[in-house]
């Protein structure tokens, strides 16, 4: 929520997002073509976003998790762009997006963090792009763990454990590897020392080695 706004403000945002959502795991959100009407609040759960590619495999563009927004993808044409399917059992707040205009015209503060929101989306979206033109097998991995873990540490989960809540051909489909070269990488960097895996249970035990790779210090540019 944005700050500096009075009670009454907050109140009339609170009744703005007072409907839930609960998504099944293996559910859909919404999908590609659906018409745009709201943006979600994740509230409970983790989410993939996937595209459909020409010869019919699904790439995964992105995973979202508690406090994030999704549904941006639809504000430019109208429908949706993607598949939003819940990785487990979720829950979502349902923002309807007129109403949100409406009342972010009214108040300064709302639309100000709107506009902070759909920023942070695009500068994702371009380190995302960055991982895959410009990082080797090693770095992308090590870049999305680190990624991860500081999300969830912003919400109060620890700095250096994380359940994987999606699979590693997921991992692999979002960061533009096989599913062969994830496990052979998470291999490496349990011989390395750099972390300890038991099946979905990540503790990353160096995290300056995770970062110095990011930074091409261990492998070179």
């Amino acid at each position: 929520m944005p700050v500096g706004i009075d009670s009454s403000q907050m109140q009339r945002i609170e009744e703005l997002v007072a409907t839930r959502r609960k998504v099944k795991r293996g559910g859909a959100l919404f999908q590609n073509g659906e018409q745009f009407a709201a943006l979600y609040a994740v509230r409970t759960g983790v989410f993939k976003t996937c595209v459909a590619t020409e010869d019919g495999r699904y790439q995964v563009t992105g995973f979202q998790m508690a406090g994030e927004i999704m549904g941006l993808d639809g504000i430019v044409h109208s429908h949706h762009t993607c598949d939003a399917i819940a990785l487990e059992n979720a829950e979502v707040c349902v923002i309807p997006f007129e109403q949100l205009a409406e009342l972010s015209r009214e108040i300064s503060a709302l639309q100000t963090h709107i506009h902070q929101v759909m920023s942070r989306e695009i500068v994702r979206e371009h380190g995302v792009m960055l991982l895959l033109g410009s990082m080797r097998a090693e770095e992308r991995l090590a870049a999305f763990l680190l990624n991860l873990t500081q999300r969830l540490h912003a919400r109060g989960f620890s700095a250096s454990e994380l359940v994987l809540r999606m699979t590693r051909e997921e991992i692999g489909s979002y960061l533009g590897l096989k599913l062969e070269t994830v496990s052979r990488t998470f291999s490496k960097f349990v011989e390395e020392g750099w972390v300890q895996v038991k099946q979905r249970h990540i503790r990353i035990l160096d995290m300056v080695a995770l970062q110095n790779l990011v930074n091409g210090s261990r492998f070179g540019s």
